[in-house]
């Protein structure tokens, strides 16, 4: 059973990014988006106004000055290889996001990065949530190398969103 990472966020973020389970590169590094293809740090970086080639921990603590949380929906799952095809639909435990969103009480939008984070989302989180808030919620294309049928520009354009609030 591989297992995910803790949220990166602090009380004051009012956007979430979530991914769907960290890949074997990010595993391996025990950081998000490690992959060096993956386009994520470059994204947020030019977005959020840090240094995507900075060491992991100012690429955080970029993300968080922008009150920007990231997290993955799965908790822990089973999956062999880096591919979201790849994981066992049955093996998919989720994060607590009930808990998560009543302690980030200014989180007021969600972006998937990718369409997997959005459907084990709507399948497994969103039917239990029950929240006093509503929830904006958009599917982003995948940051993920193995999304190739759009650019890095394409990405970028549509990613815009994330800091237009």
């Amino acid at each position: 059973m591989l297992e995910g990472f803790p949220p990166i966020a602090r009380r004051s973020a009012s956007v979430l990014v979530l991914g769907s389970m960290p890949g074997a590169a990010s595993l391996a590094a025990g950081e998000y988006y490690a992959h060096p293809r993956n386009q994520f740090w470059r994204i947020t970086g030019t977005l959020c106004g840090f240094d995507a080639a900075a060491p992991y921990r100012r690429r955080v603590a970029g993300l968080r000055a922008a009150d920007v949380a990231l997290w993955d929906v799965i908790r822990c799952c089973v999956r062999r290889g880096s591919l979201d095809a790849a994981i066992e639909p049955a093996s998919v435990r989720v994060n607590d996001f009930q808990a998560f969103l009543v302690a980030h009480p200014h989180i007021a939008q969600i972006f998937f990065n990718g369409s997997q984070a959005e459907q084990v989302w709507r399948r497994h989180v969103a039917p239990g949530l029950s929240l006093r808030r509503e929830l904006r919620l958009r599917r982003l294309p995948s940051t993920s190398p193995a999304h190739a049928a759009l650019s890095y520009s394409g990405k970028l354009r549509a990613w815009r969103i994330l800091r237009a609030r």
